[in-house]
């Protein structure tokens, strides 16, 4: 049981870091530095964007759920 929690903590820390990079950048940050703060957003945020909002949170609250659980395991098991 534990093994299986390691191993999904793993996948979604890997999604949840592909997902976080493939977010447009803001202005202000490492994106500028790269060319990213020289577009500009007319119009608001698409829908794609707020689906990949959407998505991030969700990968982000499963993540958080696996570590306290793997948490509780692993202190039960001791």
């Amino acid at each position: 049981m534990i093994l299986a929690f390691e191993i999904a903590l793993i996948v979604f820390s890997l999604l949840l870091m592909l997902l976080v990079l493939m977010h447009k950048g803001k202005g202000g940050g490492l994106s500028d530095m790269f060319g990213g703060g020289m577009q500009s957003s007319v119009g608001g945020s698409s829908v794609a964007e707020r689906n990949l909002d959407r998505i991030t949170v969700v990968v982000g609250l499963v993540w958080f759920a696996c570590i306290v659980v793997l948490g509780l395991l692993i202190k039960l098991d001791n």
